[in-house]
């Protein structure tokens, strides 16, 4: 089984702590708290081909930078990232329009292995803002259809309201995805599924012994989702997840992704789910 496809970001100047001018292109509100931008570079700057799964540092000037994964490539050498509004930097980045400017370093880390899953069943499952890094896997699906078998979107969040792409929903149906939807708590107008991600394994079309899956999402969601998939049949080598906790400086200096012996930033954020099993279990680490 082929590992998570590795690539520490670096810039062409070889100065992977130096960010580069980029611009805003496009600004829109997904939710209340989540905004999707799209980013170009700008004059003078090198381009940025990140792969589904990788991440960029997105740097406002004057208050800071954080880690966001890759949520879409537009045309040219556009890249989009969906950011929820949780912090200082998040809420800076939130706050940007057309026009504006940021800095941007990388793409750092690990990528989806989907093209190492060709031809089997996929499972994509995730968790409120873990969506965003997964909306590019379900993006190359429809673009590669025949290359997969059964494919399966399980998608949970706390409430309607904080869903996202709900818009793009009826594409993937189209392209044959079939996509299923829970909330924690429902407002008088949901119809869907009420209840955590795993519940709805039960309603998913995939035969376990042929299936991958790719997951992200809160830790604890992605733990229960895993073991319940691994005690359906999935290959647990197969079952991939997004780690994005206490990411910092991206290429392993300072040690705040640490997580047992793996460095977030440099040997994920996607990783197998057996490296992870054993770390996850372990409370508060």
């Amino acid at each position: 089984m082929a590992s998570a496809t590795s690539n520490v970001g670096n810039d062409a100047s070889g100065e992977p702590l130096l960010p580069e001018p980029w611009t805003v292109l496009r600004a829109a509100r997904e939710t209340p708290d989540v905004v999707t931008l799209e980013i170009a570079p700008s004059a003078g700057s090198e381009p940025r081909r990140p792969r589904p799964g990788q991440f960029l540092m997105l740097y406002v000037f004057g208050i800071g930078e954080v880690p966001i994964s890759v949520a879409g490539l537009g045309d040219r050498d556009a890249v989009v990232h969906t950011i929820r509004d949780v912090g200082a930097v998040t809420h800076a980045l939130c706050q940007l329009g057309p026009g504006d400017t940021l800095g941007v370093r990388g793409p750092f880390g690990t990528a989806w292995p989907l093209e190492h899953e060709r031809g089997r069943d996929i499972v994509i499952g995730a968790g409120g803002i873990g969506m965003a890094p997964l909306r590019p896997v379900v993006t190359a699906i429809m673009a590669d259809r025949a290359s997969f078998d059964d494919v399966v979107v399980m998608y949970g969040a706390r409430e309607p309201r904080e869903l996202l792409y709900t818009d793009e929903f009826a594409s993937w149906r189209a392209a044959d995805i079939q996509v299923e939807v829970t909330v924690d708590h429902a407002d008088h107008a949901w119809d869907g599924h009420i209840g955590v991600v795993t519940t709805l394994i039960r309603y998913a079309d995939f035969q376990p012994n042929e299936a991958a899956a790719f997951l992200c999402g809160p830790e604890i969601m992605m733990r229960f989702t895993a073991q319940e998939l691994v005690q359906r049949g999935v290959d647990p080598r197969r079952v991939h997840l997004s780690m994005e906790r206490n990411m910092k400086c991206a290429v392993g200096f300072c040690g705040h992704c640490q997580l047992g012996p793996e460095f977030v930033c440099l040997d994920g954020p996607v990783f197998p789910w057996p490296r992870m099993e054993r770390l996850m279990a372990v409370h508060e680490l």
